[in-house]
């Protein structure tokens, strides 16, 4: 079963493997598939849940307000996410001025069929909007009762600092931010680790499995395997590609398979609780196409890797690694989505 973990500097608790539904629900699986996921997600004890308004454009909060439909919501972490274009795409159907912010979460809610979300988080930074008009807009959101507690979403360390300080002046908590990591992207490492922990943020990282990578299903000079995400035209194939353009990356995933034998790990379920070891890391989000492979990922929760693995796992990698801080601000946008 899973355990749980506080989320930044309050006392809010989360499960420290949070099921999410970026690229599946609404688009690589059907319903009955992702209802099924769910399910197993919370059979498993799993008991946050992760999404946003612009998965498959809107129809991913919907898919897991059904299949969370019947619980008891008091038991339940629900997050969701504004930034991303949604609906028509004109131009207030994106970033986070405080129209579209006020908007956003009045659709989120409908679609989850709740009164509120335990976590609203920026999915990206606006460059566009002041930043004070932001945090009122989600100081505003969570006087309201629509939202607990406010999170980011791939901000940097300096932009965590800014967004904190708001916050704190405007009454209301900033307490996580959501970015990639994994033993192969470990760009938050640097800065926005130290800053978030100073500050009492927590990270809430997605992509732990490194889009597939880390789970040496990807083997070198082999055929991609059928149904995989590095298949999937619909966007799983993009996502990943990043991935295969690393020299030699394949043949050192395999070598990561002694370690994970000694711990009695697949390479999935240690790149999951490899994530986990970092102190900062409140949750891992797993997505999954399958209940088995939901069933398969919990089994990371709880587990400790000693230091001599870990020092393996990172000669096993080498350069492979990708640990430039400066990646976090180069690979956001730079103007307003449209």
């Amino acid at each position: 079963m899973v355990t749980y973990r506080y989320l930044g500097n309050s006392g809010l608790k989360i499960s420290e493997i949070t099921y999410g539904n970026w690229l599946t629900h609404g688009s690589q699986v059907e319903n009955d598939t992702a209802k099924a996921c769910v399910r197993a997600a919370l059979d498993a004890g799993i008991t946050s849940f992760d999404t946003a308004d612009v998965y498959a454009n809107t129809a991913a909060e919907t898919v897991l307000g059904e299949a969370l439909r019947g619980q008891r919501r008091e038991s339940l972490e629900l997050f969701t996410k504004v930034y991303w274009p949604t609906g028509p795409k004109g131009p207030n159907d994106s970033g986070l001025s405080r129209k579209h912010i006020l908007e956003s979460i009045n659709g989120s809610l409908r679609r989850l069929g709740t009164d509120y979300v335990d976590l609203y988080q920026a999915h990206r930074y606006d460059t566009e909007t002041p930043l004070d008009e932001t945090m009122q807009a989600f100081a505003d959101v969570v006087r309201q009762g629509k939202a607990l507690y406010i999170g980011v979403s791939e901000w940097t360390a300096d932009q965590i600092r800014a967004g904190h300080a708001l916050a704190e002046q405007l009454g209301f908590q900033l307490i996580s931010n959501q970015p990639q990591y994994s033993m192969l992207w470990r760009v938050i490492e640097p800065e926005v680790v130290p800053t978030s922990a100073e500050l009492g943020v927590s990270q809430i990282v997605w992509s732990p499995v490194a889009q597939g990578i880390l789970t040496g299903k990807y083997l070198p000079g082999a055929p991609l395997p059928a149904g995989s995400r590095a298949t999937d035209a619909r966007g799983g194939a993009d996502m990943i590609g990043r991935f295969f353009r690393i020299p030699g990356i394949l043949e050192r995933v395999q070598l990561l398979t002694p370690v994970a034998n000694e711990l009695g790990l697949t390479l999935a379920q240690l790149a999951v609780a490899w994530v986990l070891q970092n102190d900062n890391v409140a949750a891992a989000i797993i997505g999954a196409s399958r209940p088995e492979q939901v069933q398969e990922n919990v089994r990371a929760s709880g587990v400790t890797i000693p230091i001599e693995l870990l020092a393996r796992v990172d000669e096993a990698l080498g350069d492979t690694v990708v640990r430039d801080a400066s990646m976090t601000a180069t690979t956001a946008p730079t103007s307003r989505p449209s």
